[in-house]
């Protein structure tokens, strides 16, 4: 993996993340405990800082950005993801806040000031506008992104165990470096 300080903020990675070798994290960012981040993701805290939560899966090739402040923009927007979240491969989010037990499909776009509260399903493809807020208990889907129906108790019950899913997984990974590396020492 690539971590780089920037503007004398360097990535906080807490206790038993998984970060793959070809991801790159630069700047303020934290990521939570037992959280995975997958190969050629990039998480960039440059301008504006990067908060990620416990258990929470970034998956391959997703982006990772903020809104940086400016006459436009004052305040910019942080870039904040909750805990046990899936991010689907090839997401690409940008200045939004994402809240708790949410699942991000696959190449899903999520924009500048948006909010997507807990528990929610935000289906692969989906564009998320600018400002855009998405309530708790629903699925999202189309480009732009609108509510399709209240989740099922089983989608409900399903966060958790995707997030255990990922935790599950990451920890063999963890393991196999530990292997690796103690057979090339």
């Amino acid at each position: 993996m690539v971590m780089k300080s920037f503007r004398g903020n360097t990535p906080q990675i807490g206790d038993r993340v998984w970060i793959d070798d070809s991801a790159v994290v630069i700047g303020d960012v934290i990521i939570g405990e037992d959280s995975s981040v997958w190969p050629l993701v990039a998480i960039r805290g440059d301008m504006h800082r990067i908060r990620i939560g416990a258990r929470t899966s970034i998956q391959d090739n997703s982006c990772l950005h903020i809104t940086h402040a400016s006459a436009y923009k004052p305040d910019g927007h942080p870039l904040t993801i909750g805990d046990d979240v899936t991010v689907g491969h090839m997401a690409m989010l940008h200045g939004c806040t994402i809240g708790s037990k949410i699942l991000i499909g696959m190449g899903t776009t999520i924009l500048d000031g948006a909010v997507v509260e807990d528990e929610v399903i935000i289906g692969a493809g989906s564009l998320v506008p600018q400002g855009k807020r998405l309530e708790s208990g629903f699925l999202y889907m189309g480009s732009p992104v609108k509510q399709a129906r209240p989740l099922s108790e089983k989608e409900i019950e399903y966060f958790q165990y995707a997030g255990l899913n990922y935790v599950k997984l990451k920890d063999e990974y963890l393991a196999e470096k530990e292997r690796f590396d103690q057979k090339t020492d």
